[in-house]
């Protein structure tokens, strides 16, 4: 009754606020209450959003059908006049499945949205919702007293499946793609991605407010961006990193009641001011906090295709963050791929595909709790903010997906579950072995722009880099925390271990492939291995030596110098070194520039770590 109470009271203030022209179902809301579809759209555990919020037009007008279950059908835009302006049957997701569509100028006066559904029965045929979109520029929400941002939404199974859709959407490419971009401000500007570009029509997303967070503040500003959009409640905790054989724990918490809303006037410059505040509170320590712990800002979930879904987080052992995106289900000689997004210290947002070279895992109490976790409702009560514990999202309709099954995992036990969980009928091993040599290569790609940004900090002038101690090159600041790869050249040598030892795993788990009939175990592993070697020669890349000109390389020259790239990180250092140039070659001939001998002592100290792959634990 807690949650109908504040969604009925959420509904009400935003209808004044909105002038009733929000059009968004929360299935926790009486069906008397939703009108003739109401019981409709609740069996379908369906969400309506119309963006702006207060529509008129002068502004693009949005609409997004978000759905827990797998539905079928058309969603159409129809104007005043009765004609069709927009429709589109591409369903998105899988969970939650959501259709998106658009009119550019949408004339003045009374719409229609409605989502024609197949094979549904005949009173649920179609669900339709009214838009009434103004003639005049509506007056622009102003911010509240008390708050970053004025409250008018709670979070629930809806508000979070538009989430989920908002991100995917935000992150959408081709499958064989492997989109980057240089600032997360970068993605939010762009209004073909964003559907809540100028949602609150103060046009926010056009103030040219710049947001390059880190790996570990990426999902916090995703999760805020929307929170601020939909008037939902956020907040963010103060936590350790951990050290001393103890793992990561929170010892505060601020939400948008007790946060600092910046200085300048207005709104939007208001929540730019707060997320710098935001970037400067949370670290990788807040994403490996114990499993069980209630004080924190995330929640472990199980393993499952319903839970995985876009918006959750991946937190690994060693400190880095990616969110999930999109889940791209298993088809006749595909696998099932998960894919997420991270940020990088030098502001990079990139997409990537779910594989042991990018989802670190290992269990280690003095680490923390790695694996996916969500973000932990946030919720309003007697006038203050809140979030449920682990036991209160168990038991929460609405949730109900706390769970400390990763906990219990081994290393293998947990990459052996997310191959089932991804592609739940046996797969093809030599697609399979392609296509983890397709996620190396991604990353191998990713390295040259790492690579490529140090090789412009070191022409400009700015001097050496300082290099920290131990443990500390991992997690420090500045022009090495932007520029060095030592936490990303660790992952890369994971991944090579993994694709030259693909064969030995089909090997190992043949049950898990569809091994043809007519071949032994034996058989099978020596194809792999052949097509390996002719994999790693074919697939090349090329990257920008000190002097400008290109250099290609292919993947077996990458494997060939894994002793090479265990000293490979400084920026310091030439792109031929950090490339693993042989010594006095035609390749490594342009390279004008080494990193003092102090630091490479330093280097030749710390080696073992990339050499056992591992990463030292935190003084």
């Amino acid at each position: 009754m807690f949650l109908v109470r504040q969604v009925v009271a959420a509904v009400t203030a935003l209808l004044l606020i909105a002038g009733a022209f929000f059009a968004f179902l929360f299935s926790g809301v009486d069906a008397q209450a939703q009108g003739r579809f109401g019981s409709c759209e609740g069996a379908a555990e369906l969400a309506v959003l119309s963006s702006p919020t207060a529509p008129w037009k002068g502004a693009p007008l949005r609409v997004v059908f978000a759905a827990e279950n797998p539905l079928e059908g058309e969603l159409s835009l129809i104007a005043p006049d009765g004609s069709v302006a927009a429709k589109s049957r591409e369903r998105h997701g899988g969970p939650p499945y959501f259709w998106f569509a658009e009119v550019a100028s949408p004339a003045a006066g009374r719409w229609r949205a409605t989502l024609a559904r197949a094979r549904a029965l005949a009173d649920c045929s179609t669900i339709t919702r009214e838009i009434v979109v103004r003639g005049d520029e509506p007056p622009r929400p102003s911010a509240t007293a008390g708050s970053v941002w004025p409250l008018r939404n709670t979070w629930n199974r809806t508000t979070e499946n538009l989430f989920s859709a908002w991100v995917e959407k935000l992150f959408d490419a081709p499958l064989d793609a492997a989109p980057s971009w240089p600032a997360l401000h970068e993605v939010l500007r762009d209004r073909s991605r964003n559907f809540l570009f100028n949602h609150l029509g103060l046009g926010e997303d056009e103030m040219k407010i710049v947001l390059r967070p880190d790996c570990a503040d990426l999902p916090y500003f995703l999760r805020a961006y929307f929170a601020f959009k939909m008037g939902l409640p956020f907040g963010y905790s103060k936590c350790s990193r951990g050290g001393g054989g103890k793992p990561p724990a929170c010892f505060g918490w601020a939400s948008i009641q007790n946060g600092e809303a910046g200085k300048r006037p207005g709104l939007a410059s208001s929540f730019g001011d707060y997320m710098r505040t935001v970037a400067d509170a949370v670290h990788s320590g807040t994403g490996r906090t114990r499993a069980s712990d209630d004080s924190t800002d995330y929640y472990p979930v199980p393993l499952k295709q319903e839970t995985l879904r876009p918006g959750a987080v991946y937190a690994d052992p060693y400190g880095h963050i990616l969110m999930l995106v999109r889940r791209v289900p298993q088809s006749e000689g595909a696998a099932g791929v998960f894919l997420a997004v991270d940020g990088q210290p030098d502001g990079t947002v990139a997409r990537k595909r779910f594989w042991r070279g990018n989802f670190l895992f290992a269990q280690d109490p003095a680490l923390g709790s790695p694996g996916f976790k969500r973000f932990r409702p946030v919720v309003l009560e007697n006038g203050a903010l809140r979030r449920l514990t682990n036991n209160e999202i168990a038991k929460n309709p609405q949730y109900g997906d706390y769970s400390l099954d990763q906990t219990h995992l081994k290393v293998e036990e947990f990459y052996d579950r997310m191959d089932d969980v991804m592609s739940p009928a046996p797969l093809d091993p030599l697609r399979a072995m392609k296509e983890a040599i397709t996620a190396l290569e991604e990353q191998v790609k990713a390295r040259v722009t790492s690579v490529e940004n140090g090789r412009k900090y070191q022409n400009s002038g700015r001097g050496e880099a300082a290099m920290p101690d131990g443990a500390a090159i991992f997690e420090t600041t500045g022009a090495w925390e932007d520029f060095a790869t030592p936490a990303r050249d660790l992952r890369l040598l994971i991944a090579i271990d993994v694709v030259r030892g693909f064969p030995d795993r089909v090997a190992r788990r043949p049950e898990r492939y569809a091994m043809p009939k007519e071949k032994s175990v034996a058989a099978v592993k020596a194809e792999l291995e052949g097509v390996l070697a002719s994999e790693l020669s074919t697939r090349k890349f090329s990257y920008t030596r000190s002097d400008g000109s290109s250099w290609t390389l292919a993947l077996k020259d990458v494997m060939d110098r894994m002793a090479a790239l265990e000293m490979g990180y400084n920026l310091n250092d030439c792109v031929e070194l950090r490339w693993g140039a042989p010594d006095k070659s035609e390749e490594g001939s342009t390279c004008k520039r080494h990193a003092p001998s102090a630091q490479r002592a330093k280097m030749t100290e710390y080696r073992n770590w990339f050499h056992e792959r591992r990463r030292p634990p935190r003084a």
